[in-house]
């Protein structure tokens, strides 16, 4: 065992013991996506992971291994805006959110240029690679973003991060919502229309596999569409937070070979009026070894949500409980 992952370890033993005494339940909500997508499934197994409500039995004797007394849930929502509206208006304790989005809420940048700063957002980690997905139907001829001239593509929903990026690469290729049929769906129901033959190309951002994308494969013939070229090495030089990225060939049902794409980073951020201690807690049970087990056994992106990448790519303010565990493991230097 590396040093830093000893004293991961320990930290997060430390932190329970410390946490220990309260036992009055306490509630944190994380915000995540739609069912279908990556988020609320990855969602889930924190929210597990963290909680340990009243009454459990201890982490050394076989309970949970999550924060005393606390009692965490994944919620299903809008995806990145709406947890960035949410936790700015009080209404979550923490959510998910795209790498981009956090950045522009938290500077009042890019989309957020006409609304108040999101100041106070902060983040807890940096979770794993979110996979820009163009999916079309195959006999649809959409071989480039350029293609989809003319063509109904659904660009997801009003306040995902999804709808932001299909439009910045919209724009990379020529085209805007004026060139497209545009509507406005979760994957999961684009999905449905593609099978009934009314849509021809959705855009989709999350950890793959996706399983609205996969239950569609298995009944469609589709194709993912490369993000590639000089349109795409546009975007990432005008927007850091995209890096290239690949689906491996196979990972949906007749999609042979690889395919190149973009890529934002998942972040998982909150408040920083969220108390010091409690964010310190719940960073340290994140990266716990029972949490390590959890994340790899329950998801394919799991295994990508190390603590070793979870400052990767934060262009936000860490939250200070956050700050304080990743300097104590040796992660992140002391100012």
């Amino acid at each position: 065992m590396s040093s830093i992952k000893t004293t991961i370890v320990a930290l997060a033993a430390a932190a329970l013991g410390t946490a220990a005494s309260a036992q009055e339940p306490q509630f944190f909500r994380i915000g995540t996506g739609g069912t279908a997508g990556t988020y609320y499934p990855i969602g889930g197994l924190i929210a597990n992971a963290i909680s340990s409500p009243p009454g459990s039995r201890a982490c050394d004797e076989g309970g949970s291994c999550g924060v005393p007394g606390l009692i965490a849930t994944a919620l299903s929502a809008n995806g990145s805006v709406a947890n960035v509206n949410a936790i700015a208006g009080g209404t979550l304790e923490s959510g998910f959110a795209q790498s981009d989005v956090a950045t522009w809420a938290q500077t009042g940048t890019g989309i957020w240029e006409d609304q108040p700063a999101v100041e106070d957002l902060r983040a807890i980690a940096s979770l794993y690679p979110e996979t820009i997905h163009l999916v079309a139907s195959a006999d649809a001829g959409i071989e480039s973003p350029a293609d989809l001239a003319g063509k109904t593509v659904s660009l997801d929903e009003p306040g995902s991060g999804t709808l932001v990026d299909a439009r910045i690469i919209l724009e990379a290729y020529g085209l805007s919502e004026d060139d497209v049929d545009a509507e406005y769906l979760k994957p999961d129901q684009a999905g449905e229309r593609m099978r009934d033959g009314a849509m021809d190309a959705f855009f989709f951002v999350g950890g793959f596999p996706a399983g609205a994308i996969a239950e569609l494969a298995s009944q469609d013939d589709i194709t993912i569409v490369p993000i590639a070229g000089e349109e795409a090495q546009g975007i990432l030089d005008e927007y850091t937070f995209f890096a290239e990225n690949t689906v491996p060939g196979g990972t949906y049902e007749g999609v042979e070979d690889d395919v190149t794409t973009l890529s934002v980073g998942a972040q998982w951020v909150t408040s920083a009026d969220q108390p010091e201690q409690l964010i310190y807690d719940i960073t340290a049970a994140l990266w716990n070894e029972n949490t390590r087990k959890l994340l790899d056994a329950g998801h394919q992106k799991g295994a990508e949500i190390t603590a070793e990448t979870a400052l990767d790519g934060i262009g936000i303010p860490l939250h200070p409980g956050a700050e304080r565990f990743y300097q104590e493991a040796g992660l992140l230097e002391a100012e």
